[in-house]
């Protein structure tokens, strides 16, 4: 398969430079523009590009106004950065469409995992229906789990969030996001579903429980051992 075409917008051509490495590395094909009206351009005169990343302040378009004409006619995955942590921008952005929301400094390392789980729920990846991290094997249309080659008992629940887990690997999930992907609840949705949840499925994962990591004060990260 022809290695899958991200769009990086960035009106700082050290910030570019940054991002295309690492996606490189993952073996992604990138392609950058360094304001606005140039993305508009390539984003159009290109249809093979699978998600975009997006910088809010930039000259001559800024992020949103971008945003906004791409998802006018399409619903390419768009990651928007910002050097900003004002709630106002994050919920614009999640009301313009934006599937991610990441603010400056980032880790890039963090940037291509948020990428690759994306890429992995719009399909982008191909139709493959497994998923594996560590021990663990899942086949998502046969909706089977095994971990350490034995086949794991799980409800209907517990098997959507260990998929959003391995979907999400390395990265610090809040309860809060955990609700919204897993049980499509509200911001204000019970927390406490989440916790309750985890720990059957840690038991259920016996020794490699571990896997699922509390992040004090905000929720959980998934990362299997080596």
């Amino acid at each position: 398969m022809d290695a899958l075409k991200i769009l990086v917008v960035d009106d700082e051509s050290r910030m570019r430079k940054l991002v295309n490495d690492f996606l490189t590395k993952k073996g992604f094909s990138v392609i950058e523009a360094a304001n606005g009206e140039e993305a508009i351009d390539l984003f159009f005169s290109d249809k093979d590009i699978a998600l975009v990343i997006l910088d809010v302040m930039m000259p001559k378009m800024d992020g949103w106004e971008v945003c906004r004409e791409i998802r006018a006619q399409s619903k390419v995955p768009i990651i928007m950065l910002t050097a900003r942590s004002d709630e106002r921008d994050e919920l614009l952005g999640f009301e313009l469409g934006v599937d991610e929301y990441i603010s400056k400094p980032f880790s890039p390392k963090i940037l291509v995992a948020r990428v690759e789980a994306i890429l992995r729920r719009t399909n982008a990846f191909g139709s493959d229906d497994t998923l594996s991290a560590g021990a663990i094997e899942v086949n998502r249309s046969a909706h089977e789990v095994h971990i350490d080659g034995k086949p794991v008992e799980l409800s209907f629940k517990e098997f959507e969030l260990l998929c959003y887990f391995m979907e999400n690997q390395g990265i610090a999930l809040s309860r809060e996001k955990i609700l919204n992907s897993v049980w499509n609840y509200d911001y204000f949705g019970d927390a406490r579903t989440i916790d309750t949840h985890v720990k059957k499925l840690r038991s259920k994962m016996g020794e490699h429980g571990d896997y699922i990591r509390t992040i004090w004060g905000m929720g959980y990260k998934f990362e299997p051992q080596e």
